[in-house]
């Protein structure tokens, strides 16, 4: 599947990338088990309500999320770090 980064997840993966390579790592091997596994991948997967309704949220780590949504055969990714604005 392809990878299609909503822009502030993208800001979110450059930064992961100068600033946690660890995080990064996790980050990665969760994108290429939801392409193997779709909803079914690791990272404790949990679909989202209200105006997220559609897309699935799994771990990173404790503090920050994966938030996607498999739609034609492409991983639409909207945030990859710290879940509802505790930045």
């Amino acid at each position: 599947m392809n990878i299609y980064w909503e822009e502030k997840a993208w800001l979110e993966y450059l930064h992961w990338q100068t600033q946690d390579k660890k995080t990064l790592k996790r980050i990665n091997k969760l994108l290429k088990d939801i392409d193997r596994n779709g909803y079914n991948c690791i990272g404790k997967p949990e679909p989202l309500k209200g105006d997220l309704s559609g897309s699935w949220s799994v771990r990173i780590d404790e503090k920050n999320r994966l938030i996607f949504k498999i739609e034609d055969d492409q991983i639409k990714v909207f945030e990859c770090g710290t879940y509802y604005g505790d930045k």
